[in-house]
């Protein structure tokens, strides 16, 4: 059975061949981040996909990781092309490096996760929060509830942290 919700207006479907995205999204609506951990290699990864991308290993089991990460990069869009994205503009799409497994399996190397910016109820960032967010902020995870079996993983600033005196961003012309 597909799982189905709405973001925003907009639907979502998951069918029934997407068995890792359908486990991922499934923890998400517990509000609960679980990924992939690779049974061979002990690698996390993201996005879900059905072989490891370090060792090519078939085999994974999902464990819980810690919603919790730097701002690695960002893209700050102030010209929405989906229409219901436009009375949000601008908004933020975030790469955001997550604190489990940061320089593995090399020094430049992590388990990166991409979402939008949020404010800490799980509604898209207010614009002076997208003014006050940059490389280097420190991000927690939040959950938009979508529909039954769905959540939306989101990113908010993580309060408890410490943050950057002034996070960089990118000179806007």
């Amino acid at each position: 059975m597909p799982v189905k919700g709405e973001y925003l207006g907009m639907p979502l479907h998951i069918n029934d061949l997407e068995h890792d995205y359908r486990e991922f999204f499934g923890y998400c609506a517990k509000h609960d981040l679980h990924l992939q951990n690779c049974d061979d290699c002990k690698m996390f990864r993201y996005p879900p996909t059905t072989a490891c991308p370090y060792c090519a290993s078939p085999r994974a089991t999902w464990k819980p990781v810690e919603g919790k990460g730097t701002l690695y990069s960002y893209g700050e869009i102030h010209h929405a092309i989906q229409p219901v994205f436009r009375q949000y503009s601008p908004y933020m799409l975030l790469l955001v490096e997550l604190d489990t497994q940061r320089g593995k399996p090399g020094e430049f190397d992590g388990l990166r996760f991409t979402g939008n910016l949020a404010a800490p109820n799980g509604d898209l960032a207010p614009p002076d929060l997208v003014r006050s967010v940059g490389i280097g902020t420190r991000l927690r995870i939040v959950y938009k509830d979508a529909g039954e079996g769905i959540s939306m993983p989101l990113w908010t600033v993580d309060e408890s942290a410490t943050q950057p005196a002034r996070p960089w961003r990118y000179p806007i012309e």
